[in-house]
């Protein structure tokens, strides 16, 4: 009898494994292996570079108020000082005549190829809350999503000069409804917006954590890389800086799922299967 009350006490979990197991981190870990995560981050990072990223280019060239182009673009989103942004904007300023060189077949052919960073996300998302694959004829939506992805860099362009805590608040609080609004538009309507609020919130705050990883750390990178490996050294801090990025992307609407199935008000109902269009 003492034997079993022992081994009872043996087998019952201890404290800290009570707590991991409410926690449910295990879920989020396996989500994440299914999900492919890291696969996703590379896919997102080359369609970003190859990509939306000479879309972006003949954009900020075409920018009416000038506001420095497609390299001070990204040296502010990848919340770069003065001295790294220099050093970017030599490898990553396009030629003064890109807008007039590119017809208008050519800015087509751009967006159609920055729609399949729109698919990929569509994808990502449609995984993470369990739908299927959406139909061809549905890429009007990524399209629309690239045209506001794009709208949305723009206006953290246009924000960089308010004081710190202004442009704070108003790109969290914009970024928050940017995304929030992506994820309903992209699955069709088929996840209530209430659910999707945490996601949105969760890759706001991994974009914040990422600007400030990369004010620390790809900051010195920039300039020592520029120096050992030249234009290709920048061009590889860029591609993991996006790599970060779709990891931020994906993963804040996975991390926003979990939340919402373990630790949500009530039990989570399946999504809706409705038509979309």
């Amino acid at each position: 009898m003492r034997r079993r009350s022992t081994r009872a006490a043996e087998d019952r979990p201890g404290p800290l494994h009570r707590a991991w197991r409410r926690l449910a981190a295990t879920a989020l870990i396996r989500q994440a292996r299914d999900l492919e995560l890291m696969h996703r981050a590379l896919g997102f990072a080359t369609l970003a570079l190859v990509t939306l990223a000479p879309l972006l280019i003949v954009v900020a060239a075409a920018d009416p108020l000038g506001r420095g182009g497609f390299a001070s673009w990204l040296a502010d989103g990848m919340g770069l000082p003065q001295r790294s942004a220099e050093v970017l904007t030599d490898i990553f300023s396009p030629p003064p005549k890109v807008v007039g060189s590119t017809s208008v077949l050519g800015g087509i052919t751009l967006a159609l190829f920055g729609v399949a960073l729109g698919g990929s996300v569509q994808n990502g998302y449609e995984r993470i809350w369990g739908l299927p694959s959406g139909p061809w004829h549905r890429v009007w939506r990524q399209m629309v999503w690239l045209i506001a992805l794009t709208a949305y860099l723009y206006q953290e362009v246009l924000t960089r000069d308010l004081p710190g805590g202004v442009r704070i608040a108003l790109s969290s609080a914009v970024g928050t409804v940017f995304f929030w609004w992506g994820q309903h538009f992209l699955l069709g309507g088929q996840v209530p917006w209430r659910r999707l609020l945490p996601g949105a919130l969760s890759t706001m705050a991994g974009l914040i954590g990422l600007r400030a990883f990369s004010y620390y750390v790809f900051t010195p990178l920039i300039v020592t890389n520029a120096i050992s490996y030249g234009a290709v050294g920048i061009v590889l801090v860029v591609e993991s800086w996006l790599i970060g990025v779709g990891f931020v992307f994906h993963g804040g609407a996975l991390f926003g799922h979990w939340l919402v199935h373990h630790h949500g008000t009530g039990r989570e109902r399946p999504p809706r299967r409705i038509r979309v269009l």
